[in-house]
């Protein structure tokens, strides 16, 4: 695909004169950080990898849903109920004491 090894620093006066060049090393996978007076201010990556990049903390907060789904279901119930009968039967007549006066 291609190599994310190679890193390239060019000045922003260097870039504008070889912009072309560096288009080319980009679309071979090369990431190319631009700085102005020894200060990096942009990176110019192909569009896969920085797609890659911002997908990454999706997905890492999906493995974290994903892993408090799999220790919920391993996790045993109470075995009293948490709402007794009676409580139970004053919520579904204020439900429907409510759906009547629509």
């Amino acid at each position: 695909m291609y190599n994310r090894d190679v890193s390239l620093n060019v000045t922003v006066s260097e870039a504008r004169a070889t912009l072309p060049a560096i288009v080319e090393r980009v679309a071979a996978g090369d990431e190319v950080t631009l700085t102005r007076h020894g200060q990096p201010v942009a990176v110019v990556v192909r569009p896969d990898t920085l797609r890659v990049r911002r997908a990454a903390p999706a997905l890492a907060a999906a493995m974290d849903v994903r892993a408090s789904l799999e220790k919920g279901r391993a996790t045993r119930l109470a075995r009293r109920p948490t709402l007794s009968e009676e409580r139970a039967d004053e919520l579904v007549a204020d439900v429907r004491a409510a759906r009547s006066t629509r």
